[in-house]
């Protein structure tokens, strides 16, 4: 079982881990290579995860119709958010309709990640 565990862990690699030496013998990590604030770096990577993560649970959890009504309503599907009445008009559909679509598609995702919270927990806990 750890073998696998190490497997998985054997190809990451840490930001701060040093990848060699500059010319005065200090040890040099990727991050003063990509020459940014640490909290920046982290704080991008963080972010990619969790983007990564929404549309992950988003194909997993949503019907195609509200999958669509949030990429247009929050940009992300080509980065230009949509009002309501703009969503309406392109699917045919009424803006109340929009509406009542989205909140729906919100709340699904929102038990989605609470359920997979609960899961980690119950997991670290054992």
């Amino acid at each position: 079982m750890t073998i696998r565990a190490n497997k998985k862990t054997k190809n990451e690699v840490s930001l701060q881990d040093p990848i060699g030496v500059d010319k005065e013998g200090n040890e040099i990590s990727l991050m003063d290579i990509l020459g940014t604030e640490t909290d920046e770096v982290l704080d991008e990577v963080e972010l990619k995860i969790q983007v990564k993560k929404l549309y992950e649970k988003m194909a997993d959890v949503l019907k195609n119709r509200e999958k669509t009504v949030l990429q247009l309503r929050y940009g992300l599907a080509n980065g230009g958010s949509k009002t309501q009445r703009e969503i309406a008009q392109f699917l045919g559909i009424s803006r109340s309709y929009v509406s009542r679509i989205e909140k729906r598609a919100i709340k699904k995702l929102g038990k989605a990640f609470y359920i997979t919270n609960l899961d980690k927990k119950e997991k670290n806990e054992d």
